[in-house]
């Protein structure tokens, strides 16, 4: 049956996924680059970058599931890049190059209007004004009876989560402390939205936690 996934999410031991102040030489805030030390040596991570080699093990196992059976995905617009308010041009087109890791369709929560963009690879950008369900309805139907990924950031899972769509939420622990920035589950009951912990593996540089969704 599909579902819909977050994987590969890291957020820091005070609970931040990201930190203040994203800027385009900061674009996880201060400090949260180092939410993903855990995650930046994989052998997974690597094969994006179209390197080879890398760190093996069971942070490069759990890292390379990120896009595994997947059909679609979500972002919002902060992390799709760090220009607010009316796109002044068309020259912003990602953090990742020419040739994007998603490889299919990728819907992008934005207040703005904006064509799609045809990456290298088979990604395509979507711009979504009519909010997170307009966006999960179109992800869904390209998905094609495959899984639908929600890439984040912070706000866009949060809103995923209040409305009980994510089946699956894949948290790796950072053991840092940001202080402030982006907090991922502040003001949520994830028991009162039908969540429990199914699986937590411990590794030197991160704890991965499975939040799943009873069914």
């Amino acid at each position: 049956m599909p579902r819909v996934r977050v994987h590969n999410f890291s957020i820091s031991l005070d609970g931040y996924g990201a930190g203040p102040r994203q800027t385009r030489e900061e674009p996880l805030g201060v400090g949260g680059e180092g939410l993903h030390e855990w995650f930046l040596p994989t052998r997974a991570f690597q094969r994006i970058l179209g390197k080879s080699g890398g760190t093996t093990g069971v942070d490069d196992e759990i890292a390379s599931r990120m896009g595994e059976g997947v059909g679609a995905w979500i972002m919002g617009r902060n992390m799709f890049g760090p220009i607010r308010g009316a796109w002044p041009d068309d020259s912003w087109r990602g953090w990742w190059g020419k040739n994007p890791p998603y490889h299919g369709p990728v819907y992008v929560l934005t207040h703005h209007a904006r064509p799609s963009i045809t990456m290298e690879g088979g990604t395509v950008f979507h711009f979504v004004t009519g909010g997170a369900r307009e966006a999960f309805d179109l992800a869904t139907e390209a998905a094609a009876g495959k899984d639908v990924q929600i890439g984040g950031g912070v706000s866009t899972v949060r809103q995923y989560l209040e409305a009980k769509l994510i089946d699956e939420l894949h948290l790796a622990i950072s053991p840092r402390l940001l202080g402030s920035g982006e907090h991922l589950l502040y003001g949520l009951d994830l028991p009162a939205l039908g969540y429990a912990c199914t699986s937590h593996i411990p590794t030197s540089a991160a704890t991965h936690v499975i939040l799943a969704k009873r069914r």
